[in-house]
Formats: structure tokens, C-alpha cells, sequence
């Protein structure tokens, strides 16, 4: 059961991390192309905000839960390391524990704001609505429950092979 879990959440890792990645590039293909053309064709267009936000937003969210599973996300450690190893690993639990807490509710409200916007247009952007821009809000949320729930049955998962892809150091 385990080793099923956790190659799912291997794919579900790289899925994520390709999307955030894409999300990544192309807001750093689009705001050049909105810059561009204010500045050099003096036409200001109205769509590389909006869709560079919603690349933001993607990247972000998303991005935040790949982080958590790969162990790369902003931790504070310089009092936890001085701990002995038991209280050690009952803050690591207690964090994984506030973690899920704290997903559980970012799911809930955001997927509540994605409900009551999901008719409302983009003005800018009027091939989606606002509901829709938010979607990787309670995307993300589930994602980072889905890893913290792994982290807390199975530990750390920061030296997965499909984790270390990349990683040179």
C-alpha cells in the first residue's frame, strides 16, 4: 500500500512540478511581451496582466506544495536544531499536523471563492471567469494535504529519486 501511495504521489509530484514550471516560464515570456508593447509599439494591450497573474498564482500555490514535498520549502530551523532528537521530531510532527490544518483551510475558503466567482468574467480576459483564475487556490490546497498526509505516514520524502531529479549538489 505504501509504495502504491507514494508512486502516485511521485506523478502526482512531477505533474505538478511541470505545471508550475510552465506557469513559470510563460509569465517570464508574457510580461516582456506586455512591456514591449507599451513601451515600444506605445499600444498598452490589455491581456499579459491578467494572464501573467494567473501564471503567478499557478506558480505559486502550486509550486508551494511541490516545494513542501521536496523539503525546499522556507523553514526556520535554529531552534528545533538544538533540540534532543525526541522533541526534535514531535515539533516536525506538530508542524506537519498545523500544515494539514492549515491546507484544510486554505481548501475550504478557496474553494468557497471559487464557487461564488465562477460566473463573474475577467474584463481583460474574457475567456475565463474569476472562479476559474483561482481554481490553482484550492489545487494547490489539496495537493500540499495529499503531501502532508505522506509525510506523516511515510516520512520525509526529500531523497525520492523522482524528488532529487535535478538536483546537482
Amino acid at each position: 500500500m505504501s509504495q502504491s501511495f507514494s508512486n502516485w504521489m511521485d506523478k502526482i509530484y512531477l505533474a505538478a512540478m511541470i505545471v508550475a514550471g510552465f506557469s513559470l516560464l510563460i509569465m517570464t515570456v508574457i510580461i516582456p511581451i506586455g512591456i514591449f508593447s507599451r513601451y515600444v509599439l506605445n499600444r498598452g494591450e490589455s491581456w499579459p496582466e491578467p494572464v501573467a497573474i494567473i501564471c503567478m498564482v499557478t506558480f505559486t500555490f502550486i509550486g508551494a506544495a511541490v516545494s513542501y514535498r521536496a523539503g525546499s520549502h522556507i523553514a526556520v530551523n535554529m531552534l528545533t536544531d538544538r533540540l534532543p532528537q525526541a522533541l526534535q521530531t514531535l515539533c516536525a510532527r506538530l508542524v506537519d499536523l498545523l500544515m494539514l490544518l492549515i491546507s484544510g483551510m486554505m481548501f475550504y475558503y478557496s474553494y468557497f471563492l471559487c464557487a461564488d466567482l465562477w460566473e463573474q468574467p475577467v474584463a481583460e480576459f474574457p475567456v475565463l471567469t474569476s472562479g476559474q483564475t483561482y481554481l490553482p487556490l484550492p489545487i494547490g490546497a489539496v495537493l500540499l494535504i495529499l503531501f502532508v498526509i505522506e509525510r506523516l505516514l511515510f516520512g520525509s520524502q526529500e531523497n525520492r529519486p523522482v524528488v532529487l531529479l535535478g538536483n546537482h549538489g
